[in-house]
């Protein structure tokens, strides 16, 4: 890494307007070398200038597509790992604020799916063949890695049905981390039952599990979960119902079992987003998912008299994405106008193999 040149320090104390008028200098000095993407999550300051916007798969996407010599991801860590893993050795992916992490993907790390796996194949007869690992994309590298040394495969919320049809079509079983809530509600809708899905509790041996119900479980869950979507609640929907009883409900699948059923729609964010898009003028949504997210599509809407509402009677958002701010998008911009690449983010080169066996065969599921 080269020697940073200027100091965050410096840019702690700058407003939003002069973060705004000197990141677009910095791009336009930069051009073509440069595409910032931003998930749907990030806060509007940042949002505005990103290049390309979109879910965890579509971002992935233009990652692997892209040809710009820096790749800045307005997102969290693992988001800026997939676009590490996806594209040449020439580019750079960077991830402003490097504390942006995911308060889900630590809940899975390395050690723990490992334990489990030891522990399930000296229950099962054979798990390489009949267990298939599936990990969110919310994850670190290294359990990407891991799928792909196990035959498993990665998912998003955009694809995960198709993701676990392919899997079961590996074998009997799935093990799906980090998120329990994707792989039950996706699961439930594919006509799984809930008898025959289990939350693998990783503090636990065996996961707190008998013998009888890892034998009888189709989906084995870790038990992990979104700290943004668990705040939706089913009196919440409830409550909002008895004002307003025409309310569309629409929720992420990261949302509980409970809230899912309630609600009228269930999809990933680019799904949340069409389906507003494309519904009838002067309709009323409840959206649970992220707050910004949410904010962007009530002023996006309101013009065709559309009323979009956030769930959540509490303010909830990603706190961990909220941490790449206009700030630290101006420090990394103006380093890289001056030679410095900091904050690249680098996936070990073994991991980085593995985990691209997994997600290309996510890309080709997803096709």
């Amino acid at each position: 890494m080269a020697v940073t040149a200027i100091n965050m320090r410096s840019m702690y104390e700058l407003d939003e307007q002069e973060c705004a008028e000197r990141i677009g200098i910095a791009k336009q000095k930069l051009g073509d070398r440069l595409v910032i993407l931003g998930h749907h999550y990030q806060r509007e300051e940042v949002f505005r200038h990103t290049d390309f916007s979109g879910d965890s798969l579509k971002l992935s996407r233009i990652a692997a597509q892209s040809k710009a010599e820096y790749i800045i991801f307005c997102g969290v860590h693992f988001m800026a790992e997939v676009a590490d893993i996806l594209t040449s050795p020439k580019q750079a992916a960077i991830l402003p604020d490097l504390a942006a992490g995911c308060s889900m993907a630590d809940m899975a790390n390395l050690a723990k799916v490992e334990r489990a796996w030891r522990e399930l194949g000296a229950i099962l007869d054979d798990v390489e063949s009949s267990v298939t690992p599936v990990t969110y994309i919310n994850s670190a590298a290294d359990l990407k890695a891991f799928c792909g040394r196990h035959g498993g495969i990665v998912c998003t919320s955009t694809n995960a049905k198709n993701i676990l049809e392919w899997s079961f079509e590996q074998g009997e079983k799935v093990l799906f981390f980090p998120d329990q809530h994707l792989g039950r509600n996706t699961a439930y809708r594919m006509g799984i039952p809930l008898d025959e899905m289990v939350v693998w509790d990783f503090d636990e041996p065996n996961g707190g599990l008998t013998v009888e119900q890892i034998k009888k479980a189709k989906m084995i869950l870790w038990k992990g979960f979104c700290s943004v979507h668990q705040m939706f609640k089913p009196q919440h929907i409830d409550n909002f119902l008895t004002k307003h009883p025409e309310t569309k409900v629409i929720s992420h699948p990261e949302s509980s079992f409970e809230v899912c059923q309630k609600s009228d729609f269930v999809g990933s964010t680019e799904y949340i987003i069409n389906t507003i898009a494309q519904s009838e003028a002067g309709t009323r949504w409840l959206v649970g998912t992220e707050l910004n997210l949410v904010n962007r599509l009530h002023e996006q809407f309101k013009h065709e008299g559309k009323n979009v509402h956030f769930m959540s009677p509490t303010v909830c958002m990603c706190s961990t994405m909220f941490r790449i701010s206009p700030q630290y998008l101006v420090w990394t911009l103006e380093n890289l106008v001056d030679g410095n690449v900091v904050n690249q983010i680098k996936v070990p080169a073994v991991d980085a193999k593995q985990a691209l066996t997994a997600l290309n065969k996510m890309f080709a599921v997803s096709k």
